[in-house]
């Protein structure tokens, strides 16, 4: 069986499913359900798993070079700590000591070099323009001819950023920073000193390494990095096994939680509500563990408090007044074709976009682009108008 594609080229079922290991009626059905989709436009030899394919993380993808295949997984699911004491001792029982690395507020991207041009993966397998435009200038292409078996993971932040714009790094536009290095179809990490000193080789930006620490003193040390970065507006840490052998796990600032929910809740009717209620839950066990005096315990609910009110009286005051609510950004390019580009691809995404002015600035084009959050709008209307919440 083979899926015709609309460039003419087919993907051999059976020959995926050898690649894979996995029954041709396995790749059928996974074909069928929509769950492995071809990618778009020009990039209609990668296809991309989603949802509930068997062994791959989402957002994997599978290259056809012409009946031989290359996996590019997905980023593993980095799970949370709650409690950080308890979570260290509990997850790196097995290890002496743990590297904790910056984990900064943007979007991860994965970046390959693809027919002679670096191109970058969302985490869910899409190859988005804008960021395979921006990511030309950040990474060395040499680094993917001398070893075309590696995948580059990273994060993209900075004001000029589409998805999460933060200005807490001091970027002037967007920038790139490297968290991992994995090889294809494996996955397989590189030890975290051997991924930066090759990263470092090849000149790339890398998350901030906080150091490595011995696991019994590592909670108390987290925790003032945790406290120092959460004065900054960042994120928080990823804490790791140095060998990358062990499962990483995560551990977020109170400030980027709350930033977080005041984004979500100017938006409630589209954020899920696992999104909120995950962030809520949070503050409460961090309050619990850090020991938190009356004074403290009350800074921490009035931040809490107001990253969920405030936004949302705000939605509804601006709905009332006839104002449409939408997440305004700016956009940076070298090639004016990316920017229509980059709206025909959120199009595709089902969002409502608007393009406002694009002005030149030397070599560059700048443009202001306007996202309009339909679902929110029409819910706070609805509310306005006296219907009923369902």
């Amino acid at each position: 069986m083979e899926m015709k594609n609309s460039r003419n080229s087919e993907l051999n079922i059976e020959k995926v499913a050898e690649f894979l290991e996995l029954p041709p009626s396995k790749i059928s059905d996974l074909v069928e359900k929509g769950n492995l989709k071809r990618n778009w436009d020009e990039y209609y030899d990668i296809y991309r798993f989603q949802g509930h394919a068997p062994q791959m993380e989402d957002g994997t993808v599978l290259i056809d070079h012409h009946g031989t295949f290359e996996l590019v997984r997905g980023f593993p699911k980095i799970k949370r700590a709650m409690l950080l004491e308890p979570a260290l001792l509990n997850n790196f029982s097995e290890i002496s000591s743990v590297s904790v690395e910056e984990k900064m507020n943007g979007y991860n991207v994965r970046v390959i070099e693809f027919r002679e041009k670096l191109i970058a993966f969302t985490r869910s397998g899409h190859v988005c323009p804008y960021s395979t435009e921006r990511i030309q200038n950040f990474l060395e292409p040499d680094f993917f001819r001398e070893h075309p078996d590696l995948v580059v993971y990273g994060e993209m932040t900075g004001p000029e950023n589409p998805y999460v714009q933060k200005e807490a790094y001091g970027i002037e536009s967007l920038d790139f920073f490297v968290f991992d290095i994995r090889y294809k179809n494996t996955g397989e990490a590189l030890p975290v000193h051997r991924r930066r000193e090759l990263a470092g080789k090849y000149g790339f930006n890398q998350v901030r390494l906080f150091g490595d620490f011995r696991i019994n003193s590592a909670s108390s040390k987290i925790t003032e990095i945790i406290k120092e970065l959460g004065k900054k507006g960042r994120e928080g840490v990823v804490i790791k096994d140095p060998a990358m052998v062990l499962q990483p796990m995560k551990y977020t600032c109170s400030e980027s939680n709350c930033s977080d929910l005041k984004q979500a809740f100017k938006f409630y009717n589209e954020a899920g509500r696992d999104y909120l209620y995950s962030r809520v839950i949070r503050e409460g066990f961090q309050s619990h563990e850090w020991s938190e005096n009356e004074e403290e315990f009350r800074e921490r609910c009035l931040r809490l408090g107001e990253s969920i009110l405030l936004p949302m009286k705000k939605t509804i005051e601006q709905v009332e007044s006839g104002e449409r609510i939408s997440d305004e950004f700016r956009i940076r390019v070298k090639d004016r074709e990316t920017i229509f580009k980059f709206r025909d691809y959120l199009d595709r995404f089902g969002l409502y976009v608007a393009l406002g002015e694009i002005e030149r600035k030397g070599d560059e084009y700048v443009a202001e682009i306007k996202k309009v959050n339909k679902s929110t709008n029409d819910k706070t209307l609805a509310m306005l108008e006296g219907q009923l919440w369902s």
